[in-house]
C-alpha cells in the first residue's frame, strides 16, 4: 500500500471516528433513556412481586391465626377483621367467614356472605361459582327443588369449574323428585366424564348401584 492510500485511509477512519463522537453526544441520550427504562421496568416488576407476595403472605398469617380461635362465631369475627388488599383475598376471606358463621347456626349471614361473593362480576369464575355452590348446599332446606335445580343448571354449564359437582347435585335432586332413570342417566355422563376425579367418580357409581342402576349403562330401573 502506497503512503497516499495510508494517509487517505487513516483520515477516512478519523472523520468515522468523529462523526460517531458526533452522534453520541447528540443520541447518545437514546440509549441511557432505554436502559434507565429496562432497569427501572425490572425493578417496578420485582417490587410488585414482592409487594404482592408480602400481602398475601400477611393474608394467610391473618386467616391461620382466626382459624386457630376456638368457637366458630370468635373464628368468623376474626376473620372480619383480617385485612385483604386484593378482591381475591377479600372473597377468601368472605368465604371462609361464611363457613364458620354456618357452623355458628348463622346460615342466613352466611349465605348473604357467599351471595356477595357470588354476585361480584370482578372475580374469576371460580370464586363466583364456588360461592354460589357453598350458597346453594346451605339452603338446601329453606330453598325448592324447582329454585335449587334453576341455580344448579347454571353451575352444570359445559366448561364451568364446578360443572360435574353441580350435574351431581341435580342427580340428587333428580332422586328426591323420584326420577331414578334421569339421575342413573346423569350420574353415569359424571363416571364416563373425562375431567372427572376419582372422589366424585367412585361417588357416582356408588349411588348408580344404590339406585339399582349399572355404571356400564344397562338399562336403569324405571321411576
Amino acid at each position: 500500500m502506497s503512503d497516499t492510500d495510508s494517509f487517505i485511509d487513516e483520515v477516512t477512519e478519523e472523520v468515522r471516528r468523529d462523526r460517531l463522537f458526533l452522534m453520541l453526544k447528540r443520541y447518545g441520550w437514546i440509549g441511557g433513556a432505554v436502559v434507565v427504562m429496562i432497569v427501572g421496568g425490572a425493578a417496578f416488576r420485582e417490587y410488585n412481586k414482592a409487594k404482592d407476595q408480602t400481602a398475601a403472605e400477611k393474608l394467610g398469617d391473618g386467616i391461620t391465626a382466626a382459624l386457630k380461635i376456638d368457637g366458630s362465631a370468635q373464628q368468623a369475627e376474626a376473620l372480619k377483621s383480617v385485612p385483604a388488599e386484593s378482591a381475591g383475598g377479600a372473597a377468601v376471606l368472605n368465604m371462609l367467614e361464611a363457613g364458620a358463621l354456618a357452623e355458628a347456626g348463622k346460615t342466613v349471614e352466611a349465605v348473604a356472605k357467599l351471595e356477595a361473593v357470588a354476585v361480584d362480576g370482578g372475580l374469576p369464575l371460580i370464586y363466583r361459582h364456588v360461592a354460589s355452590f357453598k350458597a346453594l348446599a346451605l339452603q338446601a332446606g329453606s330453598l325448592s327443588v324447582a329454585d335449587r335445580r334453576v341455580q344448579y343448571e347454571a353451575l352444570a354449564q359445559p366448561g364451568a369449574p364446578l360443572a360435574l359437582l353441580a350435574s351431581e347435585q341435580l342427580a340428587l335432586l333428580d332422586v328426591e323428585e323420584g326420577n331414578t332413570s334421569a339421575a342413573i342417566s346423569r350420574l353415569r355422563d359424571i363416571v364416563a366424564d373425562a375431567t372427572v376425579t376419582a372422589d366424585l367418580k367412585d361417588r357416582a357409581s356408588q349411588v348408580i348401584v344404590a339406585l339399582g342402576g349399572s355404571v356400564n349403562g344397562d338399562a336403569a330401573p324405571e321411576g
